[in-house]
């Protein structure tokens, strides 16, 4: 088995290739946990299989870690949700928390 750091490259590198469902078969356990905030977790490969799966939908995991000439330093974590139609994103939303 590969090391950590070349499994979450590979990881990651599947899903920038749209290979989402595949990376999630090969790299997620059958006991695999989720939980979005404070709501439930979700147990279990099926119960997980169609979370956020969607034709036109994604979404994306961003950390922002830089000094802003006038503010400082900037350290944070963002999610975009992103929806999608005929190639072209039609809405996007970000949620974080600073």
């Amino acid at each position: 088995m590969a090391d950590l750091k070349t499994n979450v490259e590979m990881l990651n590198q599947m899903i920038l290739d749209g290979k989402i469902l595949q990376a999630f078969d090969q790299f997620y356990a059958e006991e695999i946990t989720m939980q979005d905030n404070n709501n439930p977790a979700r147990m279990g490969k099926a119960e997980n299989r169609s979370t956020l799966i969607s034709d036109a939908l994604a979404v994306t995991e961003w950390w922002f870690d830089y000094t802003h000439k006038d503010y400082g330093e900037r350290n944070y974590k963002q999610l975009a949700v992103q929806r999608w139609k005929d190639g072209q994103l039609i809405e996007e939303k970000f949620y974080y928390n600073n």
